[in-house]
């Protein structure tokens, strides 16, 4: 009786050490936003390439249709520059939607509540792999505008700038309205929203908008990355204007990655 009731005794104290034990420590944000964004990059490396060649050849397309109507200028630019940063909407707006409203509905974000992740981390790092990977079609759409409306490619460079500044504003508004949908076919219906404004707001020259239109067009986050790409075309670009069009980018980049880190954290309570 002495023995078992020993063994008992043994039991609970090792039961008690093991429900005493520490938790894992909590990742720090920066190598858990590293982890995270190559694991999303190599996802859409083998599941995204597909549908870049789509978005680049959407907007080859739209610029060889333009052509008819557009000869050269202003419009042009305009035309040339909406025509890029759209390649960046389809993929950092439209597919990061549908990607996060999936992960809700499937219950995937119950998988990253678990792991010792910050949300931040979470979110930025499918929203950088996201924008990231629209790099090479935004260059490849730049210069064929280029050489198709024969504007100067010699400050291209700007791309460096644009892509990701652009790219964090429309992936953190994608994040969120995948995020923030209550069901997936709405963010999925989202995604296209955004991105069909994208397209309609930034290819089309701005002074063929109409007034309420135009207003609109202030609001769309990838306008200023359009404005500032636009602007490096003319024979004197005024970098003055480039800097400010960037940095207005820049701004409401962190809000809307600071909204759709919220929207994560919300959504992942439920």
């Amino acid at each position: 009786m002495s023995t078992t009731t020993g063994a008992l005794r043994t039991a609970v104290r090792e039961n008690d050490t093991r429900r005493a034990a520490p938790l894992a420590p909590r990742a720090r944000l920066l190598p858990a936003l590293v982890a995270v964004y190559r694991a999303q990059l190599s996802r859409a490396r083998v599941a995204r390439i597909p549908l870049l060649f789509v978005a680049t050849f959407q907007s080859i397309g739209i610029m060889v249709l333009m052509r008819g109507v557009v000869d050269g200028g202003a419009e042009a630019r305009a035309v040339v520059a909406g025509s890029s940063v759209l390649v960046v909407a389809f993929v950092a707006l439209n597919l990061l939607a549908q990607y996060f409203g999936q992960l809700r509905a499937s219950g995937g974000l119950d998988h990253y509540a678990t792991l010792p992740v910050p949300p931040a981390a979470v979110v930025l790092g499918a929203a950088g792999a996201y924008a990231s990977f629209t790099a090479p079609g935004t260059v490849v759409t730049a210069v064929a505008g280029s050489v198709l409306f024969q504007l100067p490619l010699t400050h291209l460079w700007v791309l460096a700038a644009v892509v990701p500044l652009a790219g964090a504003a429309l992936a953190g508004l994608g994040a969120a309205l995948g995020l923030l949908a209550p069901r997936q076919e709405l963010a999925t219906l989202l995604g296209q929203l955004g991105m069909s404004a994208a397209l309609l707001l930034g290819v089309l020259p701005p002074d063929r908008l109409p007034g309420p239109i135009g207003w609109a067009r202030d609001l769309l986050p990838s306008t200023y990355g359009v404005e500032a790409l636009a602007r490096t075309f003319g024979p004197r670009p005024d970098w003055a204007a480039v800097g400010t069009d960037l940095a207005v980018c820049a701004v409401v980049g962190v809000v809307s990655l600071a909204v759709a880190t919220w929207a994560y954290r919300r959504a992942a309570v439920r």
